[in-house]
Protein backbone atom coordinates (compact mmCIF):
# COMPACT_ATOMS: atom_id res chain seq x y z
CA UNK A 1 0.00 0.00 0.00
CA UNK A 2 2.90 2.39 0.65
CA UNK A 3 3.90 2.69 -3.05
CA UNK A 4 0.29 3.45 -4.00
CA UNK A 5 -0.01 6.13 -1.31
CA UNK A 6 3.33 7.62 -2.39
CA UNK A 7 2.25 7.70 -6.04
CA UNK A 8 -1.10 9.28 -5.08
CA UNK A 9 0.63 11.95 -3.00
CA UNK A 10 3.10 12.75 -5.78
CA UNK A 11 0.33 12.88 -8.40
CA UNK A 12 -1.73 15.16 -6.16
CA UNK A 13 1.21 17.56 -5.69
CA UNK A 14 1.97 17.67 -9.42
CA UNK A 15 -1.68 18.17 -10.29
CA UNK A 16 -1.93 21.04 -7.80
CA UNK A 17 1.28 22.54 -9.24
CA UNK A 18 -0.23 22.67 -12.73
CA UNK A 19 -3.54 23.97 -11.41
CA UNK A 20 -1.67 26.78 -9.65
CA UNK A 21 0.27 27.57 -12.83
CA UNK A 22 -2.98 27.82 -14.79
CA UNK A 23 -4.63 30.25 -12.35
CA UNK A 24 -3.32 33.47 -13.97
CA UNK A 25 -4.23 32.27 -17.49
CA UNK A 26 -8.05 32.46 -17.71
CA UNK A 27 -8.18 32.69 -21.51
CA UNK A 28 -6.12 29.52 -21.95
CA UNK A 29 -8.05 27.66 -19.25
CA UNK A 30 -11.43 28.47 -20.82
CA UNK A 31 -10.10 27.66 -24.29
CA UNK A 32 -9.12 24.21 -22.98
CA UNK A 33 -12.57 23.79 -21.44
CA UNK A 34 -14.21 24.71 -24.75
CA UNK A 35 -12.11 22.03 -26.47
CA UNK A 36 -13.12 19.44 -23.84
CA UNK A 37 -16.79 20.49 -24.21
CA UNK A 38 -16.56 20.26 -28.02
CA UNK A 39 -15.11 16.74 -27.77
CA UNK A 40 -17.98 15.75 -25.46
CA UNK A 41 -20.61 17.28 -27.75
CA UNK A 42 -19.14 15.54 -30.80
CA UNK A 43 -19.10 12.20 -28.96
CA UNK A 44 -22.74 12.54 -27.92
CA UNK A 45 -23.70 13.67 -31.42
CA UNK A 46 -21.99 10.76 -33.18
CA UNK A 47 -23.17 8.16 -30.68
CA UNK A 48 -26.68 9.63 -30.81
CA UNK A 49 -27.35 8.91 -27.15
CA UNK A 50 -26.55 9.73 -23.53
CA UNK A 51 -29.12 12.53 -23.40
CA UNK A 52 -29.76 12.01 -19.69
CA UNK A 53 -26.05 12.58 -19.02
CA UNK A 54 -26.16 15.73 -21.16
CA UNK A 55 -29.25 17.00 -19.34
CA UNK A 56 -27.60 16.40 -15.96
CA UNK A 57 -24.45 18.12 -17.20
CA UNK A 58 -26.45 21.12 -18.42
CA UNK A 59 -28.31 21.39 -15.13
CA UNK A 60 -25.03 21.20 -13.18
CA UNK A 61 -23.42 23.89 -15.34
CA UNK A 62 -26.49 26.10 -14.84
CA UNK A 63 -26.21 25.61 -11.08
CA UNK A 64 -22.52 26.58 -11.17
CA UNK A 65 -23.33 29.64 -13.29
CA UNK A 66 -25.91 30.77 -10.73
CA UNK A 67 -23.27 30.41 -8.01
CA UNK A 68 -20.91 32.53 -10.10
CA UNK A 69 -23.52 35.26 -10.60
CA UNK A 70 -24.68 35.29 -6.98
CA UNK A 71 -23.17 37.40 -4.22
CA UNK A 72 -21.30 35.67 -1.41
CA UNK A 73 -23.72 37.18 1.12
CA UNK A 74 -27.35 37.23 0.01
CA UNK A 75 -28.79 40.75 0.51
CA UNK A 76 -32.25 39.34 1.26
CA UNK A 77 -30.90 37.31 4.16
CA UNK A 78 -28.75 40.19 5.39
CA UNK A 79 -31.76 42.52 5.45
CA UNK A 80 -33.57 39.99 7.63
CA UNK A 81 -30.47 39.44 9.76
CA UNK A 82 -30.11 43.13 10.58
CA UNK A 83 -26.31 43.28 10.32
CA UNK A 84 -26.46 45.87 7.56
CA UNK A 85 -23.81 44.33 5.34
CA UNK A 86 -25.95 44.27 2.22
CA UNK A 87 -24.89 46.08 -0.96
CA UNK A 88 -25.84 49.74 -1.29
CA UNK A 89 -29.40 50.28 -2.40
CA UNK A 90 -29.53 54.08 -2.08
CA UNK A 91 -26.94 56.55 -3.37
CA UNK A 92 -26.10 57.56 0.19
CA UNK A 93 -25.16 53.97 1.16
CA UNK A 94 -21.54 52.92 1.33
CA UNK A 95 -20.07 51.07 -1.68
CA UNK A 96 -19.12 47.46 -1.05
CA UNK A 97 -17.41 45.48 -3.82
CA UNK A 98 -19.20 42.49 -5.28
CA UNK A 99 -17.93 39.20 -3.87
CA UNK A 100 -18.99 36.07 -5.71
CA UNK A 101 -20.27 32.94 -4.04
CA UNK A 102 -18.21 30.95 -6.57
CA UNK A 103 -14.97 32.34 -7.99
CA UNK A 104 -14.14 32.27 -11.70
CA UNK A 105 -11.38 29.72 -11.12
CA UNK A 106 -13.68 27.41 -9.16
CA UNK A 107 -16.37 27.81 -11.86
CA UNK A 108 -13.87 26.83 -14.53
CA UNK A 109 -12.57 23.89 -12.52
CA UNK A 110 -16.05 22.55 -11.72
CA UNK A 111 -17.26 22.85 -15.32
CA UNK A 112 -14.14 21.23 -16.73
CA UNK A 113 -14.38 18.32 -14.28
CA UNK A 114 -18.08 17.93 -15.11
CA UNK A 115 -17.40 17.66 -18.86
CA UNK A 116 -14.62 15.14 -18.25
CA UNK A 117 -16.82 13.00 -15.99
CA UNK A 118 -19.70 13.20 -18.48
CA UNK A 119 -17.32 12.16 -21.27
CA UNK A 120 -16.14 9.14 -19.26
CA UNK A 121 -19.76 8.18 -18.51
CA UNK A 122 -20.46 7.96 -22.25
CA UNK A 123 -18.30 4.81 -22.35
CA UNK A 124 -20.76 2.91 -20.13
CA UNK A 125 -23.92 1.77 -21.87
CA UNK A 126 -25.85 1.59 -18.59
CA UNK A 127 -26.08 5.42 -18.65
CA UNK A 128 -27.56 5.49 -22.16
CA UNK A 129 -31.20 5.63 -21.08
CA UNK A 130 -33.58 5.94 -24.05
CA UNK A 131 -35.45 9.23 -23.77
CA UNK A 132 -37.09 11.64 -26.16
CA UNK A 133 -34.36 14.30 -26.11
CA UNK A 134 -36.45 17.26 -27.44
CA UNK A 135 -38.53 17.14 -24.25
CA UNK A 136 -35.38 17.27 -22.11
CA UNK A 137 -34.04 20.14 -24.18
CA UNK A 138 -37.28 22.13 -23.86
CA UNK A 139 -37.43 21.45 -20.14
CA UNK A 140 -33.82 22.62 -19.72
CA UNK A 141 -34.54 25.85 -21.64
CA UNK A 142 -37.58 26.53 -19.44
CA UNK A 143 -35.44 25.87 -16.37
CA UNK A 144 -32.72 28.18 -17.71
CA UNK A 145 -35.13 31.03 -18.53
CA UNK A 146 -36.94 30.86 -15.18
CA UNK A 147 -33.71 30.61 -13.19
CA UNK A 148 -32.01 33.45 -15.04
CA UNK A 149 -35.12 35.62 -14.80
CA UNK A 150 -35.09 35.15 -11.03
CA UNK A 151 -31.35 35.88 -10.88
CA UNK A 152 -31.58 39.01 -13.04
CA UNK A 153 -34.54 40.27 -11.00
CA UNK A 154 -32.47 39.75 -7.85
CA UNK A 155 -29.55 41.64 -9.43
CA UNK A 156 -31.78 44.57 -10.38
CA UNK A 157 -33.51 44.68 -7.00
CA UNK A 158 -30.25 44.84 -5.03
CA UNK A 159 -28.30 46.79 -7.69
CA UNK A 160 -25.26 44.61 -8.11
CA UNK A 161 -23.45 43.76 -11.30
CA UNK A 162 -21.38 40.56 -11.13
CA UNK A 163 -19.17 41.58 -14.05
CA UNK A 164 -16.33 44.05 -14.01
CA UNK A 165 -15.19 45.06 -17.44
CA UNK A 166 -11.63 46.24 -17.14
CA UNK A 167 -10.13 48.59 -14.61
CA UNK A 168 -12.05 51.75 -13.75
CA UNK A 169 -10.22 54.82 -15.06
CA UNK A 170 -10.37 58.30 -13.66
CA UNK A 171 -11.82 60.89 -16.01
CA UNK A 172 -10.70 64.32 -14.79
CA UNK A 173 -13.18 66.17 -17.03
CA UNK A 174 -16.11 65.16 -14.81
CA UNK A 175 -14.66 66.42 -11.53
CA UNK A 176 -16.18 69.53 -9.87
CA UNK A 177 -12.76 71.27 -9.77
CA UNK A 178 -12.30 71.05 -13.55
CA UNK A 179 -15.73 72.54 -14.20
CA UNK A 180 -14.81 75.68 -12.19
CA UNK A 181 -11.76 76.29 -14.36
CA UNK A 182 -9.01 74.84 -12.15
CA UNK A 183 -6.47 72.60 -13.85
CA UNK A 184 -5.44 69.32 -12.25
CA UNK A 185 -2.05 67.67 -12.62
Amino acid sequence: MAPLAKWRSQFSREFQFYLDKSAPLPFHRWLGTIVVAAIYVLRVYYINGFYIISYGLGTYVLNMLIGFLSPKVDPELEALDGKGTSPPVKKSDEFKPFERRLSEFNLWYAITKAFIVAFVLTFFSVFDVPVFWPVLLCYWFVLFVLTMKRQITHMIKYKYVPFNIGKKKYDGSKSPASSSGEARN
